[in-house]
């Protein structure tokens, strides 16, 4: 399976008002929508008898047609309920004596619970308090981006905008909860509002900022931290500084993911930005940037507006490379889709309500965050290979960029450095999961093809772990287990 592209944002900003437009691309890469192009193409192919079939044009004559070319195996066959044999990995084997002593390797803690789900019929084959709620760490993302989807949609796309007081003489930069806004995109966004200035003729204005879309604390209960920038709905770059220098500034850096140190007020930084790139574009700013909430209903001239990129892409990326911010401003999202607080709390609420709406087990279940970096939230195993199989359901492709940000072993984002050694590489490739991890805490959620092509669920939950170092490769045995064994190639000559 080929690794993805680097994950890229790039949306234009454009003129609302007298000259009023919205654009945005979407990640490059085999990405599209939210669902890989390659297995889009293989859905379609699915009425077919198997075989590549060359055929050319309508009218070509029958012998130009080459025999079909042998059929590889049915990836996607789990979505077929006549696949569902009753086999597990493979014939005769028996998944509880295979697990069960991997889930005894004393590197998982004291505190261990699994699940494993046929995502076609639904069915539990393997479970160890599958219904204990456990402290997820950012194994919970899965549900945080599952409940935005659902909520919202994988068109959804968050907005930036810049309106005018009716005398034009205020401008206000409107925060909208984009975590991914970058330099370039605020810097069309300040010359599509200096345009439309200009178009008003109003060449002088004072510059505030609005982040009232956002309630209550935006500091995290971890407290400041390089894993997540202060909560709030404008920030750029997610708030990451670079040689102390926040990115809203436009001093580069490829520090787009991971651990970075972050700016103490991102929304502050991103004005101050804003009001120099309006300068630049020929907009005299009177002072510096304050806080401000735009006029509302009529007393509000919309100016310009950038977007992010699909909701469906910001979910891949989430899942990925675990985007802590990215998480936080999703669970927010939905708070907003379900008329609550966005804050902690009200996204909580949101989520929550969101999965009971998808019909999922929930006893126990707490949402102290989206990102999972609280350790106050609660997830059980059988929780998330319910999520997981929700989203391998054909009939609800809005949940299908779940499956298809999660990390491939060996390959891709958090997983890219796992699954080398002789025990785990029937994993690399074959295994798609979202870690979690925190001190004491280490899990592993994701989905595995069987030998015979179906698509399997599983969540392996541990605590009290002594080290992140032994216990990720305890998780990554009991997920490689669930995989075809690797065959040989043919011997060199």
């Amino acid at each position: 399976m080929p690794e993805p592209r680097t994950w890229q944002l790039v949306a234009g900003s454009a003129v609302l008002g007298l000259a009023l437009a919205t654009t945005a691309v979407a990640a490059a890469g085999p990405w599209d929508t939210g669902q890989r192009k390659a297995e889009r193409a293989r859905a379609v192919t699915l009425a077919t008898t198997g075989g590549a079939h060359h055929a050319g044009a309508p009218g070509d004559p029958a012998p130009r047609r080459p025999a079909p070319a042998p059929s590889a195996a049915g990836v996607l066959r789990a979505l077929d309920p006549a696949a569902a044999t009753g086999t597990l990995t493979r014939p005769g084997d028996d998944l509880a004596a295979t697990l069960v002593p991997l889930l005894a390797d004393p590197a998982l803690g004291p505190l261990r619970t699994a699940s494993v789900v046929d995502t076609t019929t639904g069915r539990q084959l393997y479970g160890e308090g599958a219904a204990t709620p456990m402290t997820p760490a950012s194994t919970i993302k899965i549900a945080t981006t599952a409940a935005a989807l659902s909520a919202l949609g994988p068109d959804h796309r968050i907005a930036t905008t810049t309106t005018a007081t009716p005398d034009g003489r205020t401008v206000t930069l409107v925060g909208g909860g984009d975590p991914t806004l970058d330099h370039t995109r605020l810097r069309h966004l300040a010359d599509a509002t200096a345009r439309a200035l200009k178009t008003r003729g109003t060449p002088s204005v004072r510059l505030t900022y609005d982040t009232s879309l956002y309630q209550g604390p935006v500091l995290h209960p971890i407290g400041p931290n390089e894993n997540l920038a202060p909560v709030t709905a404008l920030m750029t770059n997610a708030g990451r500084r670079i040689g102390g220098t926040s990115q809203a500034e436009g001093s580069g850096g490829d520090s787009h993911t991971g651990t970075a140190p972050r700016s103490t007020d991102p929304a502050r930084d991103t004005a101050t930005a804003f009001a120099d790139l309006l300068h630049r574009a020929g907009i005299t700013v009177q002072g510096t940037p304050t806080p401000g909430k735009s006029p509302q209903g009529d007393k509000a001239a919309p100016l310009a507006r950038t977007h992010s990129a699909p909701l469906a892409d910001l979910v891949e990326h989430t899942l990925t490379h675990s985007d802590n911010d990215l998480a936080e401003a999703l669970a927010r999202q939905t708070a907003l889709a379900h008329r609550q607080p966005a804050s902690f709390t009200g996204a909580a609420k949101a989520v929550h309500d969101e999965l009971a709406r998808l019909g999922l087990p929930l006893a126990g279940a707490r949402f102290a965050d989206g990102s999972g970096l609280d350790r106050r939230d609660r997830i059980s195993a059988g929780l998330l290979t319910g999520i997981l199989t929700r989203a391998a359901d054909p009939t609800r492709p809005t949940l299908r960029p779940v499956l298809t940000g999660l990390p491939v072993g060996g390959f891709s984002g958090t997983l890219a450095d796992r699954y080398d050694d002789p025990a785990t590489t029937p994993g690399a490739g074959t295994v798609r999961a979202k870690t979690g991890t925190l001190k004491g805490v280490d899990t592993l959620a994701g989905t595995v093809v069987t030998a015979d092509g179906r698509l399997l669920a599983f969540a392996f939950l541990a605590g009290d772990t002594a080290s992140p170092f032994t216990a990720r490769p305890a998780l990554d045995r009991l997920s490689a287990a669930l995989a075809p064994p690797h065959r040989p190639g043919p011997t060199p000559p």
